[in-house]
C-alpha cells in the first residue's frame, strides 16, 4: 500500500532563537543543528537553549523517537532519530509518526533509502533546498505495521553483519598503514638489505669512504668557485671598481657530527653505514636547503593567472603539483631566487602533526617558488639517491625527530636551521639503490591491497543501498497472512485524517465565535 509521509506523521520544523539575546542560550534544552544529523540516533547537541527561548521564539521541543531530516544545503537528506527530547533549527524537518500507522525506525530507514532522490528534488542554485510541503507529499511504501517491524529487524540484522565486515576492512586498512611504517623502519635500520649486504660485502665502499669522496669533491668545487671569484675581483678592480664588488662564494659549513649518544636514541644501523646531517649530502649549488619567503615578501596581490608556479603545502600533502595552481611573474620570481624549486628537489611541509610530509618535485615540471610553510632539500644526486631520502623522511625515525624540533603555539613549524640538525642514515650508494627497490616492491603490494580494500568498502555501501531498496519494494521479508490487511490500515489512516480535518475546522469556528463576541 502507498501513502504520503504527511498521511502517517505529523511534521514540523524548528527555529533559531536570536543570537542577540544571551538569555536564549547556555540553557538545558538540546538544540540540534543539521550538521549534527547523520548517526542513527542523536543523543547529544553541541548547543543548548533555554525555556525562555522556547517561549519567545519559533524554536520548539520535539519528543524522543521523532525523526529529523535536513532540508537545506550541504546537509540535505541527512537523517537521525531523536534519542532525547530536543529542539532544532528551521533547516530541519521533524516527523512524529502516528503509532497506529508507521514505525519510526521504519521511517528512518525509508528516508535513508530516499536520500539521493531527496537531494535531486532539492531546488535552488548551488545549495539545493526542499520544503516540508515536498516531504509531506512524498510517497511511501506502507506495509502492515507488523511487517514494518519485521522489515526493521531484518535490515538491522543485515546491517549488523555488513558493519562487522566494514569494520574488518577498516581495521585491515589501518594495519596496512602500520605495515608501511614497519617497512620503512626496517629499511632505515638496514634489516631489509641484511642478506644483500652480506652477499655484496666485498663490493661495497663504506659510508665513511663515500662521505670522504663527497667532502673532497665539495672542497674542489669550492676552490674552483674561489679561483673564479678572485679573477672576477681582479677584473672589477681593473675596471675602476665599477658596479658592485663580486660576492665571495660561501663555504658550506658542516654541522657538528652526529654523536653516539644522539644516534643511540634513534636506532642501530649497520657498521658500514654512518649518521649524517642534511648538509653533509646537500647539492653544492646555492640555496640547496631553504624555506619559502616570509609573508611580506610574497603577498596574495603578487599572484598572477600565469607565469612561475607556486608550491603550497596542499601540493605536497596530496602529491599533486597541478592542484589549484597560483603563479607569480618572472620579475617577482627573480626577487625570490633563494626560494626556487628545481625539478627533482625534495619538497617538505614545515607544519603538521608531526610535520615532514614530503614528495619529489616531478622531473617534467618547470621551476617553481616555495611558499611560506614549505621547505626544499636538494640532495647531491651524484653520490646519494633522492628516493632513498624521500622515504627516509617518511619514516618514523625522522618524523619523530621533526616532531621534537617543531616550535610554535597555534601552529608548530620547523625552521630551516632546525631541519639541518636532524640525523639521517648514510649507507653506501649501491645499498641505497637496493633499499629503494625493496621498499617499492613491498609498497606496490600495499598499494594493491589498499585499492582492493577501497573497492570492497565501496561495494559494502552499494550492498547497504541494495538492502534498503529490497526493503522498500517488498522483497526483503515474506508477507504474513495473519497480518492486518493493508486496506484496514488505509481506512484507519483516512479516518484519522478526517478526524483531524474536522477538529481543525471546529477549532477555527470556535476561534471566530470568540472574536465576534
Amino acid at each position: 500500500m502507498h501513502a504520503s509521509l504527511g498521511d502517517v506523521a505529523t511534521w514540523g520544523s524548528g527555529g533559531t532563537p536570536s543570537r542577540k539575546i544571551t538569555e536564549y542560550y547556555q540553557g538545558t534544552i538540546p538544540w540540534i543543528k543539521t550538521g549534527e544529523l547523520g548517526s542513527k540516533f542523536i543523543r547529544f547537541a553541541e548547543e543548548k537553549i533555554t525555556e525562555k527561548a522556547i517561549r519567545e521564539s519559533s524554536a520548539k521541543i520535539f519528543p524522543k523517537e521523532s525523526v529529523g531530516i535536513a532540508m537545506y544545503g550541504a546537509t540535505i537528506g541527512k537523517v537521525s532519530v531523536w534519542g532525547i527530547d530536543a529542539s532544532t533549527n528551521q533547516a530541519c524537518a521533524v516527523a512524529q509518526t502516528h503509532s497506529y500507522a508507521l514505525n519510526n525506525i521504519f521511517l528512518y530507514y525509508f528516508l535513508l533509502s530516499e536520500k539521493q532522490n531527496i537531494i535531486k528534488a532539492g531546488k535552488g542554485g548551488a545549495q539545493p533546498n526542499i520544503s516540508q510541503g515536498i516531504l509531506k507529499e512524498w510517497p511511501i511504501f506502507l506495509p502492515p505495521l507488523n511487517e514494518q517491524h519485521r522489515i526493521v529487524t531484518k535490515i538491522e540484522e543485515l546491517f549488523s553483519e555488513l558493519d562487522k565486515g566494514i569494520e574488518s576492512l577498516k581495521k585491515a586498512r589501518e594495519q596496512l598503514k602500520i605495515y608501511r611504517q614497519a617497512v620503512l623502519k626496517h629499511a632505515f635500520e638496514g634489516k631489509l638489505t641484511e642478506k644483500w649486504r652480506e652477499e655484496n660485502a666485498d663490493k661495497l665502499e663504506t659510508a665513511d669512504q663515500l662521505l670522504a669522496r663527497i667532502q673532497k669533491e665539495r672542497e674542489a668545487r669550492y676552490q674552483q668557485q674561489l679561483d673564479e671569484w678572485k679573477e672576477a675581483v681582479k677584473k672589477w678592480e681593473v675596471n675602476a671598481k665599477e658596479g658592485k664588488k663580486p660576492a665571495k662564494p660561501r663555504i658550506n659549513k658542516q654541522k657538528e657530527p652526529v654523536s653516539t649518544d644522539e644516534s643511540d636514541k634513534i636506532c642501530n644501523i649497520p657498521k658500514n653505514w654512518s649518521w649524517v646531517r642534511p648538509e653533509n649530502i646537500v647539492s653544492p649549488t646555492p640555496y640547496s636547503i631553504g624555506i619559502g619567503p616570509f609573508g611580506s615578501n610574497l603577498k596574495v596581490s603578487d599572484y598572477r593567472d600565469e607565469g612561475v608556479p607556486l608550491i603550497f603545502v596542499r601540493n605536497i600533502t596530496r602529491n599533486d603539483f597541478s592542484l589549484n595552481l597560483k603563479y607569480i611573474d618572472q620579475k617577482k620570481s627573480e626577487e625570490l631566487k633563494a626560494h626556487v624549486v628545481e625539478p627533482l628537489d625534495i619538497v617538505i611541509t614545515k607544519m603538521g602533526d608531526p610535520p615532514g610530509d614530503c614528495q619529489i618535485y616531478p622531473p617534467e615540471s618547470q621551476k617553481a617558488i616555495l611558499t611560506a610553510d614549505c621547505l626544499k632539500f636538494r640532495i647531491w644526486s651524484d653520490f646519494v639517491e633522492r628516493d632513498f631520502y624521500k622515504y627516509c623522511i617518511w619514516s618514523s625515525h625522522v618524523k619523530k625527530q621533526l616532531g621534537l624540533i617543531t616550535k610554535g603555539v597555534a601552529q608548530k613549524k620547523i625552521s630551516v636551521d632546525r631541519f639541518k640538525t636532524i640525523a639521517i642514515p648514510l649507507p653506501p650508494q649501491e645499498e641505497q639503490k637496493q633499499i629503494i627497490k625493496e621498499i617499492e616492491s613491498k609498497f606496490s603490494i600495499i598499494i594493491q591491497l589498499e585499492a582492493d580494500l577501497e573497492i570492497n568498502l565501496k561495494k559494502s555501501e552499494v550492498l547497504r543501498q541494495s538492502i534498503l531498496k529490497k526493503a522498500f519494494s517488498g522483497q526483503l521479508v515474506e508477507q504474513d497472512p495473519n497480518d492486518e490487511p493493508a486496506s484496514i490500515l488505509l481506512e484507519r489512516i483516512k479516518a484519522e485524517k478526517e478526524k483531524q480535518i474536522k477538529f481543525a475546522h471546529k477549532k477555527k469556528r470556535t476561534k471566530k465565535r470568540k472574536t465576534a463576541a
